[in-house]
């Protein structure tokens, strides 16, 4: 038997976020008994997280909000006591898989991230109860079906490294192809080769922050489509390569 002021140290460590596992081991106390107390005494006070203030690394910030902006979900903990931040990132790309993780754990406060496989794809995954925060942009239903917009904040840190900001948002929902195509020269058809950067993403909201970043940094774009932009220009291809080259 444990008394009332026990179970509530014990279910005070799990409203902070903590599992079930880590208050057992650390309580002596069952998880069986420990998820009883859940349902039958009172619940406590949410304790609420103090602000985290601005990201430690605003570098790393700016790449991992395109990343967000074009891969990522935020789901909250079915307990209430925090949130996780997903970012699905393709088999193919085990760099971007790396580079995406160095830049989570670099902006969670607590440093933690780990990786879950799916078909197809990884999620770097990470655990905070400060995530909603950090990405206002969070909310129910799709991005591209509601209004995304930067905090002020946001914009500064954008405006600071517009270059991390569309390397996030290229390795998300980008590409650098080589288009082809035929001339004729001297009566005969020559094929030419060029490279060129794509970003596509069905929020009009989120075209025209990448936009914005472009035309920051002297990058000519055009809109193929609405969820459309292609950067082809020989003198915009080679800005692109320098800062933000193809995936890898």
């Amino acid at each position: 038997m444990y008394d009332i002021s026990t179970r509530k140290r014990a279910l005070a460590l799990v409203t902070q976020g903590r599992s079930l596992n880590s208050v057992s081991r650390e309580t002596g106390i069952s998880r069986a008994a420990i998820r009883s107390w859940q349902n039958r005494l009172e619940p406590l006070p949410r304790m609420v997280p103090p602000d985290p203030g601005p990201p430690a690394d605003e570098c790393k910030y700016a790449y991992l909000l395109g990343l967000y902006l074009g891969d990522g979900c935020i789901s909250g903990h079915p307990r209430g006591t925090g949130y996780y931040l997903r970012i699905a990132c393709a088999n193919s790309w085990p760099g971007l898989i790396e580079a995406c993780e160095i830049a989570v754990r670099a902006i969670n406060p607590t440093g933690c991230a780990s990786r879950t496989q799916a078909q197809g794809y990884v999620s770097v995954v990470s655990y905070s109860r400060h995530w909603p925060r950090l990405f206002p942009q969070h909310g129910p239903g799709k991005k591209h079906e509601r209004h995304i917009a930067l905090e002020p904040w946001q914009q500064a840190i954008v405006d600071a490294h517009p270059w991390e900001f569309i390397r996030g948002l290229i390795h998300s929902d980008g590409c650098r192809i080589t288009n082809w195509t035929t001339r004729l020269v001297g009566g005969e058809q020559k094929r030419y080769e060029y490279p060129r950067y794509f970003l596509t993403n069905l929020s009009a909201d989120i075209i025209r922050l990448f936009t914005a970043a472009l035309d920051q940094v002297g990058v000519e774009w055009k809109m193929a489509n609405t969820r459309n932009i292609s950067v082809a220009r020989k003198a915009s291809v080679a800005l692109m390569d320098a800062h933000v080259g193809p995936k890898y």
